[in-house]
């Protein structure tokens, strides 16, 4: 007797369990690539901001203090601090309390791009279980299968050992992907943090000592 040996007819003939495995490893799988696609364009779109963002306050020339999006609200929120001026306070505290501001706009727009990555780190870590779990399921019922017929031919064996292991492959599917992409994010991020901490220092450092004041005012009276 021959065995159809297909993906599609191994997900056919597994067992129920097994069949609610594989649809839950695709659907993180989807999932994931959704996630995948949204943060190539989010965090690279953050990357290249924050690195404009450098390149202007590293200008010695006066120059537009407003980018674009999304790292327009960290120059705002300096900008907000500068305006608010207290004659009482010195000029160290002036400057901690614009470079403060700007820290928490900064945190706040890259806690904005980690949604989704803890997702990924759950399929990465928990998607190879779960398809071990398939897998092991699988067998069980292949041995049971097996010692009901008392035949232990590689025929018999064959099918059902292979729907069994191709839930562990499914679930490395879902994780490898996963696992590869929250590394890089996660160090795309912390690289976008190191770039706004360093040119928010130099611009916190310019705004109170006043290179940038000219251009601050014309835009804080429009």
């Amino acid at each position: 007797m021959e065995h159809d040996l297909s993906i599609i007819a191994l997900v056919q003939q597994a067992d129920i369990i097994v069949q609610g495995v594989l649809a839950l490893l695709l659907l993180a799988s989807v999932g994931c690539w959704g996630i995948i696609i949204d943060k190539l364009f989010t965090i690279g779109r953050l990357r290249r901001a924050a690195a404009a963002f450098r390149r202007r306050v590293d200008t010695e020339h006066e120059v537009d203090l407003i980018p674009v999006d999304p790292a327009k609200p960290v120059v705002e929120a300096g900008l907000a601090q500068w305006r608010a001026v207290d004659p009482e306070e010195s000029r160290s505290d002036y400057r901690e309390r614009i470079e403060r501001a700007m820290r928490r706009a900064s945190s706040e727009v890259v806690r904005r791009r980690e949604i989704g990555l803890p997702f990924l780190a759950t399929i990465g870590s928990a998607a190879p279980f779960v398809g071990l779990f398939g897998t092991v399921w699988g067998i069980m019922n292949s041995f049971t299968s097996i010692a009901s017929s008392q035949d232990t031919s590689l025929a018999v064996v064959a099918p059902g050992i292979a729907e069994a292991l191709f839930a562990t492959a499914i679930g490395l599917v879902a994780a490898i992907p996963a696992v590869m992409a929250y590394n890089k994010f996660s160090t795309d991020l912390r690289r976008v943090n190191q770039t706004f901490g360093t040119a928010i220092g130099v611009m916190a450092e310019h705004l109170s000592g006043g290179r940038f004041a000219a251009a601050a005012r014309r835009q804080a009276a429009e």
